[in-house]
């Protein structure tokens, strides 16, 4: 009997627990439920941020006004921002604001340039500044507008701007790299000189660069062999402005390759370029097709397949280049043609494409890829090829086709809002300004 009651006892001691836990449970769901409103700001504007670069933990903690949306098509405000280099050395930030639903025909545009001396920080505290001003135009349309402060800094003073490099930037980079293993030792360095001067009417652009790779094996038996590769190349163009659609310029590259056997490769080719749409349009829009003709003078190595040591060549280069930005994604295609004049038959074909579609809600696709058609290795060196050649790739070798290519799919489905900021276990640096989390 002691048993029997003992039990009942224990039997309604656990019931009672459980009620109490059930109650407490209703309690902390209508505390949930009567905070979710605050917590998702149900009237503050809804905004879809596409910023490839942008550091997005940092980009919703600063921007706490706003519910950042998984989806476009739960959006009230589309943001892009898109970049591209600028003259000084540094990246030109363009945002854009596309408004829907309430905000209907409230569109905007601003733009951003950083300083080439300018650490990831600052560009990051900036462009978010700058999104944040943007915003305020649809912020002060919601009951959200109360809680905004706008402060003024008062010891702002307006300063005349003095260039002393008359627009020039120049830019100097080495990257000298070391592994070691006991039977595998490589030093590669990689050396850079940019020189540029960009302004509306004019383009200028020298750049240089070195790579040069040191490999020493060591096998079994004690053999010790070194391998080495070195590349230099210079790019230099000239343009000149004609216009809201035309430009003209030169492009004169030289270079040396020990893979492609070129002692020394000049090429000086004359060119002229159409833009379908305004160049001020270029971050949104571009169809532009570049033509350009001229010289290439070869000295190789050693002798080719075809026993040349040296010769000139002239040469023609048709690159046709697509690319669109916007809410629905992006599409950039690139068609480059080229051939020589003395003989058609050493010409090559390429098509460099990327596509990123968002389909419908949550769905995304995302393709890449590219295909060339070769018949233009003129310089290939004459003789045999080696297994050290092959898996060092110490020497191009010869083909007729390159294609490569990759395919992306992604479908999220839940909850349409995307405010909350968790960095516990993430991964190293992206909290800090490392590299972008994501972009939804």
């Amino acid at each position: 009997m002691n048993k029997i009651k003992k039990m009942k006892r224990i039997f309604q001691l656990s019931l009672l627990i459980l009620a109490m836990l059930t109650l407490s449970g209703k309690s902390v769901f209508a505390q949930n439920a009567i905070a979710a409103p605050d917590t998702l700001r149900k009237d503050a504007v809804k905004i879809f941020l596409d910023c490839q670069s942008c550091d997005m933990n940092y980009t919703r903690e600063e921007i706490s006004f706003a519910n950042f949306v998984r989806d476009v098509n739960d959006a009230q405000v589309f943001i892009l921002v898109t970049q591209q280099n600028a003259g000084s050395g540094g990246v030109q930030y363009t945002i854009t604001y596309q408004g829907s639903s309430m905000f209907k025909g409230m569109n905007d545009t601003l733009v951003y340039t950083s300083n080439p001396d300018e650490t990831s920080t600052i560009v990051r505290e900036r462009k978010t500044n700058l999104l944040k001003l943007g915003l305020m135009r649809y912020v002060a349309k919601t009951p959200v507008f109360s809680e905004i402060e706008i402060i003024n800094n008062s010891d702002l003073k307006q300063e005349e701007v003095i260039d002393k490099w008359n627009n020039w930037v120049f830019s100097i980079s080495t990257e000298p790299q070391y592994q070691s293993e006991e039977s595998n030792k490589q030093l590669d360095l990689r050396n850079s000189l940019n020189i540029t001067k960009v302004t509306p009417d004019i383009k200028i652009e020298l750049e240089m660069d070195q790579n040069y790779s040191q490999r020493r094996v060591i096998d079994d038996e004690g053999g010790d062999t070194t391998y080495v590769t070195n590349e230099f190349q210079g790019d230099n163009l000239f343009v000149k402005s004609l216009g809201d659609h035309w430009s003209a310029g030169v492009k004169l590259n030289m270079g040396s390759s020990t893979r492609e056997n070129y002692d020394l490769r000049t090429d000086f080719m004359p060119s002229v370029e159409y833009d379908i749409f305004p160049y001020s349009e270029a971050t949104h829009r571009q169809l532009r097709f570049l033509y350009s003709a001229g010289v290439q003078y070869n000295n190789y190595i050693d002798s080719t397949i075809y026993d040349k040591v040296k010769e000139t060549l002239y040469k023609q280069e048709l690159n046709i280049a697509f690319q669109v930005q916007e809410k629905w994604g992006s599409v950039n295609l690139a068609l480059v043609g080229s051939t020589y004049f003395n003989d058609f038959s050493k010409n090559r074909l390429e098509l460099i494409s990327s596509l990123n579609l968002r389909i419908f809600r949550g769905l995304s696709l995302q393709l890449e890829g590219g295909v060339a058609y070769i018949h233009d290795q003129i310089n290939l060196k004459k003789g045999g090829i080696s297994e050290a050649d092959r898996l060092l790739e110490l020497r191009e070798l010869s083909t007729q086709y390159r294609i490569q290519g990759g395919i992306g799919l992604t479908y999220t489905f839940g909850s349409i809002y995307n405010n909350v900021v968790n960095p516990r276990f993430g991964f190293g640096g992206g909290g800090m300004g490392g590299p972008p989390q994501d972009h939804d």
